[in-house]
């Protein structure tokens, strides 16, 4: 047999059973809420349940209205282009890129002032790279780079070492070994005497490549680069495979003196004469000092139209210094210790210095002495960040 359940009964079920929340059955709908005057504040209702359903109902109003005004604009600003340019200049977003703090070594966006720019043409003229810009060699051969890695690497700097070789044209990865006299200076040395342009170490931590060390040959200066956010080909959905053809290079954002620097360094690295046939470009977009890398390849869908396809890998630096010269050995050529005699005969007189055995190439007969010590060009300190907005690059 069928209960009939009636309003009464119902109600009285409810408020037996629920002990912290009454429920009231209305059959009647939700009234619309009259026009509130400007001032008025919803939190002044005492009544949780219509204080809630106010603050809604106050909320949908306001973004009807909001998207109602952004129709009526787009309905004037397509018959008048001039309005939407107004618009868009007069609305600029404040960001801490467009608020960053003064920098006296920033080159403006409108190009720098007359002592500026002598002093940075000056500049551009005497620094390590001049030889690659004023195209004394063939700008189609690529620059020759070796990668190599910190001592005892594991298989996932391996893998990103691969990748680099791909990136760079002229790279190639000689295994480093273990032991005594494969310092990085002598290492750079070495390199140097052999026709290499660039030495790429890639550091490891926890068995992770954690930091890039990039040093111009033959006479530096070098940098430190710290890494992170890496993804190789295979782990990047949908890639395009890489052709051998030297890829198309576009740095974006270095605006002072040291981000020109940087900048310059990184494009050594490639061949001054792209090859447009094989559609790839590579990318070095600097944004708040995190340099973004990433390599495209681009396809011409329609004269206005372009499509990219990602290649790979992507990774992130961040400058950590930046030093003169080759990377240091501290105990190179040094002499050995004199004999220490205690008891008996009189002590021997200490033997003369000898001077530092030099890096010599028997093909070339180059001579490179890695330097005892580096002089900081640039180094990052937590004291330098003073603000969010303060940035070097």
């Amino acid at each position: 047999m069928k209960t009939k359940f009636t309003r009464k009964k119902i109600e009285s079920h409810v408020l037996h059973t629920q002990k912290f929340h009454v429920l009231r059955i209305v059959s009647s709908p939700i009234p619309v809420i009259p026009c509130l005057p400007h001032d008025f504040n919803h939190q002044s209702i005492k009544n949780k349940i219509k204080r809630e359903e106010v603050a809604r109902k106050l909320k949908k109003s306001k973004s009807q209205a909001k998207l109602q005004k952004r129709l009526d604009q787009a309905k004037v600003e397509a018959n008048d282009p001039a309005a939407k340019k107004k618009r868009i200049s007069e609305n600029v977003p404040r960001t801490l890129d467009n608020t960053r703090e003064a920098d006296p070594a920033m080159l403006s966006a409108a190009g720098p002032s007359s002592a500026q720019h002598a002093e940075f043409s000056n500049d551009i003229a005497s620094d390590p790279f001049a030889d690659y810009f004023n195209f004394t060699l063939d700008p189609a051969i690529p620059p020759k780079v070796l990668i190599t890695t910190s001592a005892k690497a594991s298989k996932g700097t391996y893998e990103f070492c691969d990748e680099l070789v791909g990136v760079f044209p002229g790279a190639e990865f000689i295994r480093r070994k273990k032991g005594k006299g494969f310092e990085m200076g002598r290492i750079a040395g070495w390199a140097a005497g052999r026709g290499y342009k660039h030495l790429l170490v890639v550091n490891e931590d926890m068995k992770k490549p954690n930091a890039i060390t990039l040093v111009y040959l033959p006479n530096g200066p070098m940098a430190y680069f710290k890494l992170t956010s890496i993804e190789l080909t295979k782990q990047i959905y949908g890639h395009a495979r890489a052709t051998p053809h030297n890829p198309e290079l576009v740095l974006n954002n270095f605006s002072t003196t040291l981000g020109h620097d940087v900048g310059r360094m990184f494009q050594t690295l490639f061949p001054p004469l792209p090859e447009f046939q094989g559609r790839q470009v590579v990318a070095l977009h600097n944004q708040r000092d995190f340099l973004f890398f990433r390599r495209h390849r681009y396809a011409f869908r329609s004269p206005e139209k372009v499509a990219l396809q990602e290649i790979g890998p992507r990774f992130t630096l961040k400058l950590r210094w930046l030093k003169r010269g080759l990377p240091a050995v501290q105990n190179f050529g040094a002499s050995p210790d004199a004999l220490e005699i205690n008891v008996g005969t009189e002590e021997l007189p200490e033997p003369p210095e000898e001077a530092p055995m030099p890096e010599q190439d028997e093909e070339s007969g180059m001579k490179l002495n890695p330097p005892k010590d580096n002089e900081y060009i640039w180094r990052w300190k937590p004291e330098l960040e003073t603000t969010r907005k303060t940035f070097f690059l």
